[in-house]
């Protein structure tokens, strides 16, 4: 029997397992199919902290998250529309994420009394047979043994053939969704093309699951999200790190200057590394370091030597790399500082996100010691704040810290991909050789405050390098205390001076005036547009600012707060920004923090912004 063919605006799909049963990876593939189909997407993936966590428990449950649709779409979702559980665990850990009358799909074969009891289920209590699925759609599939049968001529252990059935799962999906196979059977064959017996396996299971859904008369209904009316252009699926590693390539080929990457493995950061390994035919130079000290100390011998230098880290390195940038910003080198911020302290939450290395960019060094700092706002937007970070190096001589975090590192969303010719060149200009005897002043300053870049072994231009204190022009250490005042505010003017070179700060939304400003920053932006777009159709007088530019900020972002009767600021940590804005413009703001691990949901700003803001629409006319 046919099935018939409804249309939906948007849906939210939750993928949940152990870290085993391949959730990433179903996730991301149907992330890529949804991306082919024209919808915009944004994604949320959840892992569990532990490389390998105990199977069956709540610890050990992967989950990953997508929203898309037909309109435009700035957030993961709160509530999940389908949520796809693969054991006992997996329910339990997502049951409350959902809204009445959501589908969940179960692997009914993950609710034995071995996985109840690792999920700590109370004993003989199951939810399959109480009422607490009640009000939601449940489609219950034996999924293991489902998959086994379709497997059955394979010879392939059992253990092998049960690890394929994320792809049974893929595929009834995209039977629910009227989706075509071929860009994950093209996947498959890229993947296991010299495994013939695991790459029939995938492709049995994939097909198995697809059928599975024409076949039982349960299913009624199939679903369909048409494209969204995205800007005209070429678009790609891109994850975040992704998108700072073809930033960080491009900004070298615009230089005309090699890349060298120093780095030392770390969540979220490592595949940072992993991805611009792959790009020596441009030119890059990854270097994996004993430890983060080390991998700094050679990006600054790489930049000395003049290569476009990055490294890279989340915040633990960034401790123990900032003697270093001490060094760097002495040396006034350009360098790039990668931060995938995750939660902390210490090694805190490794898998979680959080925006809790502000202040650490800032002041996280002794002395008086300013480097610039700018913000990823999203997945896609990591390859413009990579490429910025790397002009301001580049170009003021100076470190840049490059602040991401783990929601938009793993995160994804359509790219619409410039064409290189489109990009503007990086000016560099080295000193050149000198032929006259007239002394080199290596800390000599232009109209920006920006001293010369001398490579060493170039003619007449021998200097002193060092972390000592540079006497003003000469370079020569010294211990003078005027000298000493004189080059910590040379150094801080120069730091300053770059608010003439970066753009004014602009609204993404709302209002020139009104009663609130949202200010954010990183990657809150999807959230705070998203919610101030609905409240000022609401007739509420907000508008939303989202900030790249942390340190220094944009000259206008004063009298833009100005404009205003309250700020707002959520942020994903204790009140960081807030700090920022309180201090250098005396302002009073209104603090949303949330430190969890997770993102701020829609629902929660909503609300809160509601309680702020209060009843202060304009009456309705009669």
């Amino acid at each position: 029997m046919s099935k018939a063919v409804e249309i939906q605006q948007e849906v939210t799909i939750k993928f949940a397992g152990d870290s085993g049963d391949g959730m990433q990876l179903t996730g991301s593939l149907f992330t890529d199919n949804t991306a082919l189909s024209g919808s915009d997407l944004a994604t949320f993936p959840d892992f569990p902290a532990e490389i390998r966590a105990p199977q069956g428990t709540l610890a050990g449950v992967s989950g990953f998250q997508l929203h898309f649709g037909s309109r435009e779409i700035l957030t993961p979702g709160d509530e999940c529309d389908v949520l796809v559980a693969m054991n006992a665990a997996a329910l339990k850990a997502n049951l409350q994420h959902l809204a009445p009358g959501s589908t969940i799909i179960l692997n009914v074969d993950g609710f034995d009394k071995k996985n109840l009891r690792l999920a700590k289920y109370e004993e003989g209590e199951n939810p399959l047979e109480s009422s607490l699925l009640d009000g939601f759609e449940v489609i219950r599939m034996p999924v293991t043994k489902l998959t086994r049968e379709a497997l059955a001529q394979s010879e392939l252990s059992t253990r092998d053939k049960d690890l394929c059935k994320n792809m049974f799962v893929l595929g009834f999906l995209y039977w629910r969704y009227n989706r075509k196979l071929d860009s994950t059977l093209d996947f498959l064959k890229q993947k296991f093309g010299r495994r013939p017996a695991l790459l029939e396996a995938n492709i049995t299971a994939l097909r198995a699951g697809y059928h599975y859904g024409d076949t039982i008369e349960a299913f009624t209904s199939r679903y369909e999200v048409k494209a969204a009316p995205l800007e005209k252009g070429a678009y790609r699926n891109i994850m975040g790190n992704e998108a700072l590693v073809i930033g960080l390539i491009a900004a070298a080929q615009k230089a005309g200057l090699p890349l060298f990457y120093g780095s030392y493995p770390i969540t979220p950061a490592s595949d940072i590394l992993h991805g611009l390994a792959a790009y020596k035919h441009f030119g890059v130079r990854t270097f994996q370091a004993e430890d983060e000290i080390a991998a700094i100390c050679a990006a600054i011998g790489a930049s000395y030597g003049g290569n476009l230098a990055v490294t890279g880290t989340s915040g633990p390195g960034m401790a123990l790399k900032t003697e270093a940038m001490g060094l760097a910003l002495m040396l006034e080198l350009p360098l790039v500082i990668c931060n995938v911020q995750r939660g902390g302290p210490s090694t805190g939450l490794p898998t979680k996100t959080e925006q809790s290395d502000l202040l650490q960019a800032l002041y996280g060094r002794n002395g008086e010691s300013p480097v610039p700092a700018i913000a990823a706002s999203s997945p896609a937007d990591c390859f413009w704040a990579a490429f910025e970070a790397c002009r301001i190096a580049l170009q003021h001589m100076t470190p840049v810290i490059l602040l991401s975090d783990g929601y938009i590192a793993n995160g994804a969303e359509p790219w619409k991909f410039p064409r290189a010719a489109e990009l503007p060149s990086i000016e560099v200009r080295f000193r050149k050789a000198r032929d006259n005897d007239e002394p080199f002043l290596p800390y000599e300053r232009d109209e920006r405050f920006v001293r010369p870049w001398a490579l060493p072994g170039t003619k007449g231009l021998a200097h002193r390098i060092g972390g000592l204190e540079k006497e003003a022009g000469t370079g020569n250490v010294s211990y003078d205390p005027a000298n000493h005042e004189f080059m910590v505010k040379a150094r801080q003017a120069k730091v300053d001076k770059i608010a003439d070179y970066i753009p004014e700060q602009e609204l993404s939304i709302g209002p020139e005036k009104g009663e609130a400003l949202f200010l954010g920053w990183g990657s809150t932006f999807g959230l705070v547009k998203s919610v101030v777009k609905d409240l000022l159709a609401e007739g509420y007088a907000v508008a939303h600012a989202h900030l790249r530019y942390l340190r220094p900020f944009p000259r206008n972002l004063g009298s833009l707060l100005q404009q205003y009767d309250k700020i707002i600021i959520p942020e994903i940590n204790n009140g960081q920004l807030c700090q920022l804005i309180r201090s250098d413009f005396l302002r009073d703001v209104i603090p949303y923090n949330k430190i969890q691990g997770t993102p701020i949901t829609k629902a929660e700003l909503k609300g809160f912004a509601r309680q702020v803001l209060g009843d202060s629409r304009p009456p309705v006319p009669q």
